[in-house]
């Protein structure tokens, strides 16, 4: 999930600012400190703005000032269970890489549809009995079932598509496609039946 989040800190402006104007100074040191970093807060994407700025302090044997800083950034931060949509970024043997933002995330095989799915040498994956096939720059919608986000490199996200309303967009339409064509013959059969009812009683009348 995506946020924005304001925040306070003790930001050091390095020498190399000094010439700039405080507010940009701040900005790019903040910048410099913050972003693409996972921390807490998730992984910070961009500083948006520079809201309050405290007076400066000067460590003796650091040549940088220091600002208690305000400032808000941009923030993408999974959520266990949490919905999202990306696109099939890699295809393996064991699953399919799904980049949702800024972080891949994997839906093995054994997740990928409710059908025994093989892996082809030319990239796809393929279900047995549905013939659905899954490759490189498909869009899905998939859960976030598992998070591990010990550093960027190694930030870790499990994912599922065996699930109601999720899977390769083009899969979800022809899902709800089929349950629209349904309806009308449901209703049909039906009233089929009433009038079978019906006439059935006139003729023992």
């Amino acid at each position: 999930m995506y946020s924005i989040l304001k925040l306070k800190s003790n930001v050091r402006v390095p020498p190399k600012f000094f010439g700039k104007k405080l507010e940009e100074a701040i900005k790019n040191a903040v910048e410099e400190e913050f972003t693409g970093v996972l921390g807490k807060h998730g992984l910070f994407l961009a500083i948006l703005n520079i809201n309050e700025i405290g007076e400066g302090t000067i460590i003796p044997g650091d040549g940088a000032i220091y600002y208690k800083t305000t400032f808000e950034a941009l923030v993408y931060r999974p959520i266990l269970q949490e919905i999202v949509e990306g696109f099939v970024s890699e295809i393996t043997e064991f699953g399919a890489f799904v980049r949702i933002g800024p972080i891949d995330g994997l839906v093995h095989v054994s997740q990928v549809m409710d059908d025994y799915v093989s892996y082809a040498e030319s990239g796809v994956l393929q279900g047995k009995e549905s013939k659905r096939s899954l490759k490189e720059k498909d869009i899905v919608r998939a859960r976030i079932i598992a998070i591990s986000l010990k550093s960027l490199r190694n930030a870790k996200l499990g994912l599922t598509m065996r699930q109601p309303g999720l899977g390769k967009l083009e899969w979800i339409k022809a899902e709800k496609k089929g349950e629209i064509e349904e309806k009308p013959k449901k209703e049909k059969s039906k009233q089929k039946s009433k009038k079978s009812k019906s006439t059935k009683k006139k003729g023992g009348k």
